[in-house]
């Protein structure tokens, strides 16, 4: 029961790191495997394992996709659209100087600057409007956010619900 408590914790846990741009993800995942490894005889099994990496990795894919086609979406070009991804990662890294949130909003606001500054470069004909590519950046990483926040609830169920039944 106290291991069934624990991974529990550390999957909410997990769940709560998601949004702020940090690895909730494989926290969620690395809890598994411990609780895998700690409780053989019954818990989460190999092919939980298997199912909640392979979400784990499109929900990392999709986070950095989602962002570069809604740039491209509002009019931006293909540097643009890696402007988002790169900006949001630095963004996420380096984080404005707020406890907690920080790494959240350096990642919008990295997304929305990558794009802009992006698309300020690409020749002028070949542009859309710099502010509008840069404002679909930001919706796009906000999405890319939330799906990811959803895999996570779904990884969360999947390896809870494994590991009640293998109990």
């Amino acid at each position: 029961m106290l291991a069934l408590i624990l991974l529990g914790t550390a999957l909410v846990g997990g769940l709560v790191l998601i949004p702020f741009g940090l690895p909730g993800l494989w926290v969620m995942l690395g809890s598994a495997l411990l609780h895998w490894v700690l409780m053989p005889q019954g818990g989460v099994g190999l092919w939980t394992l298997a199912g909640a990496g392979a979400l784990v990795v499109v929900a990392e894919v999709l986070e950095f996709t989602i962002s570069a086609r809604y740039t491209r979406a509002y009019g931006g070009s293909r540097r643009a659209s890696w402007g988002a991804v790169l900006g949001g990662l630095v963004g996420a890294v380096v984080g404005i100087p707020v406890p907690v949130v920080g790494s959240l909003v350096g990642a919008f606001a990295g997304a929305f600057v990558g794009a802009l500054v992006a698309e300020l470069t690409v020749a002028k004909g070949a542009r859309g409007a710099p502010v509008q590519v840069a404002t679909g950046a930001l919706v796009g990483r906000v999405v890319a956010a939330a799906a990811k926040v959803g895999i996570g609830v779904v990884v969360a169920v999947l390896v809870m619900a494994s590991a009640v039944v293998g109990s």
